[in-house]
């Protein structure tokens, strides 16, 4: 009989270095993939993880577009992530008029994790983070045939606000819905 290992640190880093975000984009490549295997396809899966979670990609965003990605860290592997982006412009798609808006880009757990806590350890610290920069409201998209993440957003108190399909360019569109937390 084999044993578990005892966990011996957990943590939340934000990522911001070279290494780090290829260690991110590999995480991020294998969970999209698992994640959405049953949704879309796999040409989709690797179009969107090129476009907006290799490397290079986050990169961009964290410079031009002040996005902060953090990863959850089990005895220094990284085996979840979440990206954020405050949003100032009341005219972004996602942001609520005359309410400070968070909006949370990204929230991925590996499968093996998921049901022991560590995904409400890291909405703890979306919520810490968002509250610290003066937000008040955590807005996401979420695919809307991802049933296990809908739920998942709705035990933690979300609720749909809108529905809605965005042209991502390569010939696919993501459809989803827009869900929203006061906080």
């Amino acid at each position: 009989m084999s044993e578990i290992p005892k966990l011996t640190g957990v943590r939340i880093t934000e990522y911001t270095g070279e290494e780090q975000l290829e260690a991110l984009s590999r995480l991020a490549d294998e969970i999209w993939h698992e994640c959405y295997a049953d949704i879309i396809t796999d040409r989709q899966i690797d179009y969107m993880v090129e476009k907006f979670q290799s490397a290079a990609a986050m990169k961009a965003q964290i410079e031009n577009e002040g996005y902060h990605y953090f990863v959850l860290e089990i005895d220094g592997v990284p085996s979840g992530y979440f990206g954020l982006q405050k949003l100032g412009d009341t005219k972004d798609i996602y942001a609520a008029d005359g309410i400070r808006t968070m909006f949370l880009s990204k929230f991925y757990l590996r499968r093996e994790l998921r049901g022991k806590g560590f995904g409400s350890q890291m909405f703890r610290e979306i919520k810490r983070y968002t509250r610290r920069n003066g937000c008040e409201l955590i807005k996401l998209t979420v695919n809307r045939g991802n049933v296990h993440a809908i739920n998942v957003y709705k035990h933690i108190g979300m609720r749909i606000l809108e529905e809605k399909v965005t042209d991502i360019g390569g010939g696919f569109v993501m459809d989803d819905y827009i869900f929203g937390i006061m906080i």
